[in-house]
């Protein structure tokens, strides 16, 4: 069941449910078909770390009305999916691989059966990461990416990428995997808009916060050392040179311009890299920039209407 608040209404025509991977998680989904058809295609968001779907209502109604269907779901360990851990508050996950299994357990039990191709794929931060891991698989079902933050590299100054990545193994290894890296419980409750990192948006901001008034339960808190090390390992595994040659989905990089979380550093260097990608940035943004002022987050929405083709001519330019 999706959850709303009186700031943040379900899209109609909602279709949600649960579906369970190959090894037994129960992943919550959202659906909505276009409100103007015939349908340009479906649209899978792909939502970052600690996040829920119904943070991407805004954003389904806003795709709905530009003529795609719209698919979500929560990753697993987050949201309405299955928590992993006894306390469920802890942001952990064993392997990026886990996420793309989640992602092709979508694919076939939702997507394919149920949802109108072509398929594109608009993704946040780790779900950014996801998708470029999946994107070797996902060559003949998705036809364009769009990646916003895309989880690259570690912006953790002053302390080095590489020491995060030591601390987080060290611990892991050590069977210290389940504490928290950074932060702790529920973060959302105690996250206060002045001085965030996140967006420069007060009301999305505070729309978003009310979930965890209203609905603690979807809300997770910290990353665990285990999440970190995982992260570590998909993001040297991203840059391997074999693995990135892989990747042939033409894939679009929006970067945020005051990034605090993600390195655009990176981020640039891989629309560099990749041999069908390109990457933008977004001026002055924060790192949610479906949740940033609609002077940001209108750029990233013109990115895709420019880069996601809505019919199968422009698709083979």
């Amino acid at each position: 069941m999706l959850l709303e608040t009186p700031e943040n209404p379900r899209p109609p025509n909602t279709n949600s449910g649960r579906i369970e991977t190959p090894d037994s998680v129960q992943l919550r989904y959202g659906y909505w078909r276009t409100a103007r058809p015939p349908s340009k295609g479906t649209v899978i968001i792909l939502q970052g770390r600690a996040e829920f779907i119904e943070k991407y209502f805004e954003t389904a109604g806003e795709l709905r009305e530009k003529g795609f269907d719209v698919l979500t779901f929560d990753w697993r360990g987050q949201g309405g999916s299955s928590r992993l851990l006894r306390d469920h508050y802890r942001g952990y996950v064993d392997d990026f691989d886990q996420y793309v299994m989640d992602l092709e357990t979508i694919f076939e039990q939702i997507a394919l059966p149920d949802c109108r191709p072509p398929f594109y794929i608009l993704a946040h931060s780790t779900g950014s990461l996801a998708a470029l891991m999946a994107a070797p698989r996902m060559g003949n079902r998705v036809r364009r990416m769009l990646l916003g933050s895309p989880f690259a590299g570690f912006n953790t100054a002053p302390i080095s990428p590489g020491m995060v990545k030591f601390m987080s193994t060290t611990l892991t290894m050590v069977g210290l995997g389940e504490i928290y890296m950074a932060g702790g419980k529920n973060l959302m409750v105690k996250r206060m808009f002045a001085g965030n990192r996140l967006t420069s948006d007060q009301r999305r901001f505070e729309r978003n916060a009310a979930y965890a008034r209203a609905y603690p339960e979807l809300t997770i808190g910290g990353a665990t050392a285990a999440w970190v090390s995982a992260a570590a390992r998909a993001i040297d595994r991203l840059w391997d040179p074999d693995f990135l040659g892989s990747i042939a989905i033409p894939t679009l990089l929006v970067g945020a311009g005051r990034d605090a979380v993600v390195s655009n550093q990176a981020i640039e260097l891989l629309g560099r890299r990749l041999r069908a990608g390109r990457c933008v940035m977004i001026s002055g943004a924060k790192h949610e920039l479906l949740q940033e002022a609609d002077i940001y987050r209108e750029q990233l929405m013109a990115a895709f209407d420019a880069f996601v083709p809505g019919s199968a001519e422009q698709a083979a330019e």
